[in-house]
């Protein structure tokens, strides 16, 4: 069983060095958790051993998390290796580079986009969320962060209407889930971010980002905060939440001037 200063967090989707999920990887681990960190190639090894150096205690693992059995390998990593599973942080989605899927409008999705949209935006989500309850539940404590968007839950962008539906299913699984899970000690969020500078930002995201109030695109590590403190012991009474981080970009009428 794990203690309170030794927390067993899973990261999915941590294999880009500039991205969310190895922020939150980092800032969790840094905290004393144990990590285990999933991506769909080997670099998440890399990843691995950069945490390793910084005197982190993780682990890593290549899974396709919109398989079962990815999912489990996942999990099955976390109990044999450090005990069992307290957090979870559902960063995995967007883009892979093991594959990618053409985004498009209405009129321009086909349903194998879409399918592969939700599939992994959604669906990974989703297992893996399903996988770990049972474990929160019977030690009566568990922190699930789930990594939506701003796009589809508070606003929208033209041109993905996949990955739009994707995220906003995410909000409305977090809700349902925290409902689910809130008498067992086990808390489900969301957080919801805006232009965020990653390796995969393209300029004209960035351009996007330098136009918001702040005058900036937001960083993985700030995305990270949040999550970490989302995960932590403190929010024990917080569940059920979309946390939006961009910069107050959505909250802005004043356009163009």
């Amino acid at each position: 069983m794990t203690t309170p200063d030794q927390r067993v967090a899973i990261i999915t989707g941590a294999g880009s060095t500039q991205g969310i999920g190895f922020a939150a990887a980092r800032l969790l681990g840094s905290a004393g958790n144990r990590v285990v960190i999933t991506s769909t190639t080997d670099r998440i090894f890399q990843r691995v051993a950069e945490l390793r150096n910084a005197g982190i205690r993780a682990e890593g693992v290549v899974a396709d998390l919109t398989d079962q059995a990815g999912v489990k390998a996942v999990v099955a990593r976390a109990t044999d290796s450090f005990g069992g599973v307290d957090i979870l942080v559902n960063n995995a989605g967007m883009t892979a580079v093991s594959d990618s899927y053409a985004s498009g409008a209405i009129r321009g999705t086909f349903i194998d986009h879409w399918h592969a949209s939700l599939e992994r935006n959604l669906t990974t989500t989703f297992l893996m969320t399903r996988m770990v309850v049972d474990l929160m539940q019977t030690a009566g404590y568990g922190r699930i962060v789930n990594v939506s968007s701003v796009s589809g839950p508070v606003a929208a962008y033209g041109g993905d209407d996949a990955y739009h539906a994707a995220k906003a299913g995410i909000l409305g699984l977090t809700r349902s889930t925290a409902l689910d899970t809130a008498p067992f000690g086990i808390t489900v969020n969301a957080v919801a971010p805006g232009w965020i500078d990653t390796a995969s930002a393209s300029n004209r995201e960035r351009r996007m980002g330098a136009a918001t109030p702040v005058g900036r695109s937001g960083t993985a590590d700030e995305v990270a905060y949040v999550i970490a403190s989302l995960a932590g012991e403190g929010a024990s009474y917080i569940t059920g939440q979309l946390i939006t981080i961009d910069g107050a970009n959505s909250i802005s009428e004043e356009r163009g001037r």
